[in-house]
C-alpha cells in the first residue's frame, strides 16, 4: 500500500439504476503524481465510476464515500468540483464545435480568477504539448479530426489547472496511429506533474504508460497491481492481451 496520502480516495462505491447495480462496492485510490488506469471491457462500470466521482450521477443512485484532497465530495454538485481542481474529459470529447481551438481553450479557463496574462501563458504551455492545435488555433473545432478533437478536449481541461485529470476512453474511435499519439501525449501530460486517472478499454496501451492499474469486471474491481506486473499477469494476458 502506498503510504502517501491519496489525492482521490473512493471507498465502498456502489451505483444502481432501477435496482440493477452497475458498480458494486469498489474501493481505490490515486496518489498525487500518479498515472493510474482503470481498465476492463465495455460495460464493466468504468464510465459509471467516473460519473459518480464527478457528481454527474444523481446522489440517489450511488452510495459509498468519495474524498478528494481529504475532503468528502460525494454530495457536491459537478460544477463545484472544477474549482477544487478536478477536471474530466468525457467519452466523446464534447468540444464546442462552432468555436475555434483558441476559444475552446479560453472556455477551459473560465473558472480561473487569475490574471489573463497567466491564461495566455498556459495556452502557450499546452501548445508545446499539442503543437498541432497551435498550427490550427483559428480553425473551428467541429472541422477537426477525431484525434485532433481529443487533443483539444484534453488541452481545454488542462486549462482549468486541474490537480487531477480524469480521462474517459480517450482512444475510442481513433485510427491506430492516432491512438499511439494520444497515449504519448497522456504520458507527457503526466510527466509535467498532472495526476491522471485514465479509464480505457485499450489495456495494452493504458498499462504501458500507467503507474498502477485496477481491473474492473461486471461492476467490481477484481485485480490491482503495478502496471508492470499487470502486463505480465496471466489473467490479464488471457482476458485482454490475447495471450
Amino acid at each position: 500500500m502506498n503510504q502517501r496520502q491519496p489525492l482521490l480516495e473512493v471507498e465502498g462505491l456502489s451505483v444502481a439504476f432501477g435496482g440493477i447495480e452497475a458498480v458494486r462496492e469498489i474501493s481505490f485510490q490515486v496518489v498525487q503524481g500518479e498515472l493510474v488506469t482503470l481498465i476492463g471491457a465495455n460495460g464493466a462500470g468504468k464510465t459509471t465510476t467516473l460519473k459518480a466521482i464527478t457528481g454527474t450521477l444523481p446522489a440517489s443512485h450511488r452510495s459509498g464515500t468519495i474524498k478528494f484532497s481529504e475532503e468528502r465530495i460525494d454530495s457536491y454538485p459537478a460544477h463545484s468540483l472544477l474549482k477544487r481542481g478536478l477536471a474530466m474529459v468525457p467519452e466523446g470529447r464534447g468540444v464546442f464545435a462552432r468555436m475555434s481551438i483558441r476559444e475552446n481553450l479560453l472556455m477551459g479557463a473560465y473558472s480561473r480568477d487569475d490574471d489573463p496574462a497567466n491564461t495566455e501563458m498556459d495556452i502557450e504551455k499546452w501548445f508545446t504539448v499539442f503543437p498541432r492545435l497551435k498550427e490550427r488555433q483559428s480553425q473551428m473545432a467541429g472541422t477537426l479530426s477525431g484525434g485532433e478533437q481529443q487533443m483539444l478536449a484534453m488541452a481545454r481541461a488542462l486549462m482549468s489547472q486541474p490537480r487531477l485529470l480524469l480521462l474517459d476512453e480517450p482512444s475510442m474511435g481513433l485510427a491506430p496511429i492516432m491512438v499511439e499519439h494520444i497515449f504519448e501525449v497522456i504520458h507527457k501530460i503526466a510527466s509535467q506533474g498532472v495526476t491522471v486517472l485514465l479509464v480505457e478499454q485499450n489495456v495494452k496501451q493504458a498499462l504501458s504508460i500507467a503507474t498502477r492499474g485496477y481491473v474492473m469486471e461486471s461492476g467490481a474491481i477484481v485485480l490491482t497491481d503495478t502496471a508492470e506486473r499487470l502486463m505480465r499477469d496471466e489473467r490479464v494476458l488471457e482476458a485482454y492481451l490475447g495471450a
